[in-house]
């Protein structure tokens, strides 16, 4: 049975096939990966103050000692390895998901930070980081004058 995609007068918003199309081919690529690991690896959260940013990350089964965190202008990168799975010929494998070997991901933050006033937490598996805004780069507020 052939399925319809698209059906252009099936409602009143124009671009509601646009945005299933966007869904379908979001679901079909999110599996793809390279070198074991997706683009988007690991996932991380952000939320932003007016003087500063937290990202939060899982990393599962590494340490500290595991994983590099640099931050350049406003670009901040964790790199990480994980051992490779164990290998054995008498090993029959019914599911290999869990992958070893290093990622990298970048994330561009929405302001500069200060590389001297950032502190980097990892408890339980999970990774925070919290950066502080330089004083130059906070927005002024600028007092208007009445005439």
């Amino acid at each position: 049975m052939l399925q319809t995609v698209f059906s252009p007068l099936s409602t009143s918003d124009p671009f509601a096939d646009m945005r299933r199309m966007q869904n379908t081919m979001n679901r079909l690529f999110s599996g793809a990966r390279a070198s074991g690991q997706s683009a988007t690896y690991p996932p991380v959260n952000f939320w932003a103050g007016e003087d500063s940013i937290v990202m939060t990350t899982e990393l599962p089964g590494l340490g500290e000692e595991d994983i590099e965190l640099t931050v350049k202008d406003t670009m901040l990168s964790i790199r990480g390895t994980y051992p490779d799975p164990e290998s054995n010929d008498d090993i029959v494998w019914h599911r290999r998901e869990r992958v070893g070997g290093t990622f990298l991901r970048s994330v561009e933050l929405p302001f500069r930070v200060n590389p001297d006033h950032i502190e980097a937490r990892f408890e339980n598996g999970v990774l925070t980081v919290e950066m502080q805004r330089p004083e130059d780069d906070k927005p002024k507020r600028i007092k208007i004058k009445a005439n």
